[in-house]
């Protein structure tokens, strides 16, 4: 356990009461004992905020009903936040994330990083000016074996990549989706201009270029709405070319009877492949040519990885959260990077042209667009 006394201080903007994110957040905070939540604005409905606030237990004096507020009024206290999370909507995040870094508070965000492109380079200078650090939390790199899977890429284990392969395919906008998730997800004017790309879509994106080291040059993009009276994209199935000759395709949806959160990245090299699903975390399919295929776990024999926990003691979702809040933690307070870089405002910055190219390429009938 860590000392007590050097433990972060963290302050939450959004997250309160029936907020699954918030909690996911919370959770991973403390599960390293890395951060102590000290404050909060946890909804923008004063008297839910702070009944949200009483709720986690939060002293009063701390519990504050607009984000502004507390941003200048915690750097003004000498036992003030030192990091703020945001988990709201994705049309306040920059706002959010600008008042906070204005007063030299360190950022966690949750993705997207801003609701459109012009306001995440704004942002990106502004951190710059600042000197202030900021995470951005595509959790799914936190898994180890997604981490061993990018570690064997990068040492050579399938050759030169040839083909990327992502699909992240979820059911629940499958009927007439009316509750509160569904509501601003498909509200353009607070969710921004991707729906299923950029709340599914930037993730898959983000694992694959994670494990594969490649990046995204051009796409070409059908987003489709399935949903009656839908503004955002349900369904999206896109073409990508990679730098280095590497070709690569994504199917995204919230339309797919029957599937949960079936987040699937499958890299083919010259010699071998790789595969990881995220609803098996601690397994790698490995093949390469010429020889049987082999699933890997985590903990078994030449696994180099990090993990939290011995072996066959499964770590999943809230783990790999973790894992981003605890590396952040080291950065923050000793400089440290970890081992694998961490997600920042340049892979929010990522995300947000993948967004903006394929519905640029949708638009014009599947055009090749630039990211």
């Amino acid at each position: 356990m860590s000392d007590t006394k050097n433990r972060i201080r963290l302050g939450m903007v959004g997250g309160g009461m029936e907020a699954f994110i918030g909690a996911v957040h919370r959770t991973a905070s403390r599960i390293d004992d890395k951060y102590e939540l000290v404050a909060g604005a946890l909804s923008s409905t004063p008297e839910r905020a702070k009944q949200s606030g009483q709720q986690l237990g939060l002293p009063m004096d701390r519990t504050y009903d607009s984000y502004a507020k507390m941003a200048k009024a915690e750097a003004a206290r000498p036992d003030g936040i030192e990091v703020v999370a945001i988990v709201t909507p994705n049309h306040l995040h920059f706002a959010v994330a600008k008042a906070f870094l204005e007063q030299g508070i360190h950022v966690i965000c949750d993705k997207p990083v801003t609701s459109n492109l012009d306001d995440a380079l704004a942002l990106k200078s502004l951190i710059r000016e600042t000197g202030c650090h900021f995470l951005l939390t595509h959790n799914y790199t936190g898994y180890p074996m997604a981490r061993e899977a990018r570690r064997m890429v990068l040492s050579g284990a399938i050759g030169p990549i040839r083909l990327v392969n992502m699909e992240y395919i979820q059911d629940w906008l499958s009927g007439d989706e009316t509750g509160k998730q569904a509501e601003w997800r498909l509200d353009p004017e607070r969710s921004g201009a991707g729906g299923c790309i950029g709340d599914i879509g930037t993730h898959a994106c983000n694992l694959a270029q994670f494990i594969s080291g490649l990046a995204v040059r051009e796409l070409s993009a059908d987003l489709h709405r399935f949903g009656a009276g839908r503004r955002l994209d349900d369904n999206a199935h896109i073409l990508f070319r990679f730098e280095k000759g590497a070709k690569g395709l994504l199917w995204a949806s919230q339309v797919a009877i029957g599937n949960e959160n079936g987040l699937r990245i499958r890299i083919f090299g010259e010699t071998g492949s790789l595969e990881f699903a995220q609803e098996e975390p601690n397994k790698l399919w490995f093949a390469q040519i010429g020889k049987p295929k082999q699933l890997l776990s985590r903990g078994g024999a030449g696994f180099q990885g990090q993990a939290r926990l011995p072996a066959g003691h499964p770590e999943g979702f809230l783990e790999a959260f973790a894992t981003l809040y605890s590396e952040f933690a080291d950065v923050i307070r000793k400089g440290e990077t970890g081992p694998v870089p961490l997600p920042g405002i340049e892979a929010g910055i990522d995300g947000l042209r993948f967004i903006t190219a394929a519905v640029q390429s949708a638009q014009d009938g599947g055009r090749w667009v630039a990211v």
